[in-house]
């Protein structure tokens, strides 16, 4: 592998004491919040008046199982993958039974496009059950994109985000993926053919791997640039308890080198792109969505291993397959845990989506939770100042939100549309260009998957990497 000769533009780190301080708060809090109780539910709560929801779907099957992959998967067996979607659907009436509508709907796996009729047959009844639903999203891996029955999916899916991690040939040999999806010419070329069936067209990358120099990454978001879809997400490869063996010193990057990739991100995409998320880039503001748990306080998964977070918990669905099939036989659904929540600790969640999302408003905590944020949540806000992530934003012209809770603007925002700023909406402007990683993203097991599709988002672990290097300042 070659030596880098691309240099990021610098960005100074903040200092050693205040990264590893974050770790250690969010090694606190995944060890208090991160288990669930056994739970006798025979379903979840009613829908409330008033509220919107997200209807999740996970479908738990790929061909192959990546070793630094941490979802919820099984590996692909045909009669077991089409009983499942025979239930998963079962699944959906009963949800409807209950009274639950959603505007949105996100389908994540594993693979979702592993049976092609399958998943339309589920999509096309989620719409008649939810007449309300107005997008769905799901992905996919660059293989299926060229298949004849990968294009049935157009008119059903709004956006498809496609996993392609590198272009760099080395890179996916070491990541086992050149021989499940072809080199990184092939998948360039797929890529192409993909973007025209679909409004939206998500492409997701991964920084972090073992050996990938500065200028390979820059080479991969070149070429992203040269494709041009609407939307990039780029994730850092992620060593957690489960992945620790198979992947830490072998494809990972020890925690220092995160800090340079994502400059190097930032350099590309984020001069070329609207910054939406930590991890998301779009031509737009109005770029649909990825991370659903920032555009939905609240959302109900169905199937196998899939989360719900309603009213004050979170609930979660049994990660076996036959305890699935079970429950679904017996007309229940698949909730088999639970976590109930404080106030206090619903308000933290918010809070660290917001920094995630860079979308933190006052506004927002004051109408719908009915709390001063400076205030009730005065000793976390004192530390984010004090690290000089945030600072009040007093500027009369903001980028408009896409919904009513403004900004939390990041690093490499150009907004291209702007609205002036309600009086007392006291918007924020965040500094850290990686945000410290939310609790409530992590497997609230001590066994099982580590990392589960639901939310999409990036995991908890104590490795440094993860949460401490990269937190830069503007």
């Amino acid at each position: 592998m070659s030596t880098t000769s691309y240099k990021p533009q610098p960005r100074e780190l903040l200092p050693e004491w205040m990264i590893g301080m974050t770790d250690r708060i969010m090694d606190f809090y995944t060890k208090r919040y991160l288990h669930c109780d056994p739970v006798i539910l025979k379903n979840p709560p009613p829908p409330q008046d008033g509220h919107k929801y997200l209807l999740y779907a996970h479908i738990p099957f790929c061909h192959t199982l990546c070793s630094y992959c941490t979802f919820h998967r099984f590996l692909f067996k045909e009669h077991v993958a089409r009983a499942y979607f025979v239930n998963l659907r079962k699944e959906m009436d009963y949800v409807k039974a209950l009274g639950y509508d959603f505007h949105s709907m996100y389908v994540g796996g594993g693979t979702t496009t592993i049976i092609e009729e399958e998943l339309i047959k589920t999509l096309e009844h989620a719409r008649k059950l939810f007449p309300s639903i107005k997008e769905i999203s799901c992905e996919t891996d660059p293989q299926i994109i060229t298949t004849p029955q990968f294009r049935n999916l157009k008119g059903l899916v709004d956006r498809m985000s496609i996993g392609v991690q590198s272009f760099n040939d080395d890179l996916l040999k070491l990541s086992e993926r050149y021989e499940k999806f072809g080199s990184g010419e092939q998948i360039f070329e797929r890529l192409q053919y993909a973007q025209e069936l679909f409004p939206t067209c998500n492409i997701d990358m991964m920084f972090g791997f073992r050996g990938q120099t500065l200028d390979m990454l820059h080479e991969d978001m070149e070429k992203i640039w040269k494709l041009n879809p609407r939307q990039v997400t780029t994730y850092p490869l992620m060593v957690t308890s489960q992945t620790r063996k198979s992947v830490k010193n072998v494809i990972a990057a020890s925690g220092n080198q995160l800090a340079d990739q994502y400059r190097v991100i930032l350099d590309t995409l984020g001069s070329r792109y609207n910054h939406l998320t930590s991890w998301t880039f779009g031509r737009t503001h109005d770029e649909g969505f990825d991370e659903y748990v920032v555009d939905y306080d609240e959302y109900l998964g169905v199937g196998s291993g899939a989360f719900s977070f309603l009213n004050d918990s979170l609930y979660v669905n049994t990660f076996s397959l036959r305890r699935y099939n079970e429950r679904i036989a017996a007309g229940n659904t698949g909730v088999e845990r639970r976590r109930q929540f404080d106030k206090h600790a619903i308000l933290q969640y918010r809070l660290m989506l917001g920094l995630f999302s860079h979308r933190l408003s006052r506004k927002y905590f004051r109408e719908v939770h009915g709390v001063n944020l400076d205030r009730t949540l005065m000793k976390e806000m004192l530390a984010l100042r004090v690290a000089g992530a945030i600072k009040d934003d007093r500027r009369r012209q903001v980028p408009r939100p896409r919904h009513d809770e403004g900004l939390l603007l990041g690093h490499g925002q150009r907004p291209r549309r702007t609205a002036p700023a309600p009086e007392g909406r006291g918007l924020l402007l965040i500094r850290l260009n990686r945000p410290p990683q939310s609790p409530i993203f992590a497997n609230p097991f001590e066994q099982g998957p580590r990392r589960m599709k639901i939310p999409r988002g990036p995991s908890v672990s104590n490795d440094r990497k993860l949460h401490g290097t990269g937190l830069l300042k503007a």
